[in-house]
């Protein structure tokens, strides 16, 4: 290090995925092994949870251990047709494992990435409750009932920044790793049917959202997930392979980054997304 010279600062952005989600933990794996240590922690829907275990020094063995024995049964309760399930499972999973505590707490800055549907509205989380703010970036409208926190209605960040890369960068980050565990979200349909045609065309809003998160990345990573589920744990083994695998090629440009020159300017943040912090 040269005397004097500004410390590079490199953030991590965990992208949302549902089950696939498992695939973060491949690359959780694959940092610890190279000794990559982030300056910054953002997360988005699975990507929120799995972010939070991570900011909060957790490793991937102590994640692995406490993934392997969850099953999709076990955070959505109500199995009736067409009726959202209550996220209180996944609040006392959080609570359980790292206390009642508070998003500025982490060891890692950490910021959870969530929408209130009354203002419609980002909301950036970097203090406040962490597991209100994790459930409410888990809140998958129609799967799981929102989340009620201080003035907000709280749904899935994903329906306006899937792939949070820019969050670090409004923080101080110089550059940003984004890992995306769905980047086979966009496929078409052959059907004229009600769900498949409204599938396929949540399918197509999701595409311009990420894009937004492989813009601002300066790396990505993408674990060829397609063939795994969102909504089951089956195949947890070999999504954090794959999660693995695409970490491990990337790294060459990861390390890269870490050897850059900070940059003299920091992101602006723009007037439609709420900061609590």
């Amino acid at each position: 290090m040269v005397f004097g010279r500004k410390k590079v600062k490199v953030g991590v952005a965990f992208g949302g995925g549902g089950a696939r989600g498992f695939a973060h933990l491949g690359a959780i794996k694959a940092f610890e092994q190279f000794g990559v240590k982030f300056d910054f922690v953002a997360g988005t829907s699975a990507g929120s949870l799995v972010g939070a275990f991570y900011a909060n020094g957790y490793t991937f063995n102590q994640i692995y251990d406490m993934a392997k024995n969850i099953r999709a049964k076990d955070i959505r309760k109500n199995v009736i047709p067409f009726t959202a399930s209550k996220l209180d499972s996944l609040a006392e999973i959080i609570r359980k494992n790292m206390g009642d505590k508070n998003i500025e707490e982490s060891l890692i800055p950490f910021a959870s990435v969530a929408v209130d549907l009354k203002s419609t509205k980002e909301v950036c989380f970097r203090k406040g409750n962490l597991a209100s703010a994790v459930c409410g970036s888990c809140a998958v409208p129609g799967v799981f009932q929102p989340v009620e926190y201080n003035d907000m209605i709280l749904a899935d960040g994903g329906l306006q920044n899937t792939i949070p890369a820019d969050i670090p960068k409004y923080f101080g980050c110089d550059y940003v790793v984004a890992i995306d565990v769905n980047k086979s979200r966009v496929y078409g349909t052959n059907s004229t049917k009600f769900l498949d045609v409204l599938s396929c065309s949540i399918r197509i809003l999701m595409k311009s959202n990420a894009i937004r998160g492989y813009v601002n990345a300066d790396v990505v990573i993408g674990p060829e997930t397609k063939r795994f589920k969102s909504t089951s744990t089956d195949g947890l083994d070999d999504m954090i392979e794959e999660g693995y695998k695409a970490t491990i090629d990337a790294m060459p440009k990861i390390l890269e980054l870490f050897k850059k020159k900070p940059l003299k300017k920091n992101k602006k943040p723009p007037d439609d997304i709420i900061f609590v912090k």
